[in-house]
């Protein structure tokens, strides 16, 4: 499977739309995710240079290259998440009996660990847009909040992701201890501080 960044935005769409278990909501939440770090690096790259900012560039030089980052990581985390599920959706359907199945554990923890990695960029992204909020351009403050909102989302997306696939874990206590894990990494992943930070006065 090529990646999911080197598809037009129109291939994306159709082959989420497809009758095809993956790109599913795990990969969508995490394009959603690239998506709020690449409008939050405009809204620093609009802030780099400017004079009235001047005293914050280090700050936005370092949020650039972290949102940088986050953008790249987030477009890998969708491949992989597409990739988990393919393998988790190919072994379910194999026989009972089929040698494959033996796999299907370790597929499924796969298949968990990558929303919670989603969900915890997600986290990390919702607190650096809070801190860029009073150190850039307040011309773009509406693209920043929209960012927050997004990163939200990915979130939330992603938590349901995490919540499906535990729910296919034969140790129970193991899947309450993700899901626990989980609520509190989304507990942390709100858009509301960045958006009362961003509110027109």
């Amino acid at each position: 499977m090529s990646s999911f960044a080197d598809l037009a935005l129109r291939d994306f769409l159709a082959a989420t739309a497809a009758k095809s278990p993956a790109p599913g909501g795990g990969a969508v939440a995490a394009v959603i995710g690239a998506h709020a770090a690449a409008l939050a690096r405009m809204v620093v790259s609009y802030s780099l240079g400017k004079k009235n900012l001047a005293q914050h560039q280090p700050a936005l030089e370092h949020a650039a290259l972290f949102l940088d980052n986050a953008r790249a990581l987030f477009l890998e985390l969708a491949d992989r998440d597409a990739a988990a599920y393919a393998r988790v959706n190919e072994l379910q359907r194999r026989p009972e009996g089929d040698p494959a199945r033996a796999d299907l554990p370790a597929a499924l923890a796969e298949a968990v660990d990558i929303p919670m990695i989603t969900l915890g960029a997600c986290a990390d992204l919702l607190s650096r847009l809070h801190g860029l909020a009073s150190i850039t351009n307040r011309h773009l403050r509406s693209d920043l909040a929209i960012a927050a909102v997004l990163a939200e989302a990915a979130a939330r997306a992603s938590k349901w992701n995490v919540a499906i696939n535990a729910s296919f874990l034969t140790d129970r206590a193991a899947s309450h201890a993700v899901l626990a894990q989980a609520d509190a990494i989304l507990a942390r992943a709100s858009a509301a501080e960045v958006e009362r930070a961003c509110a027109v006065e």
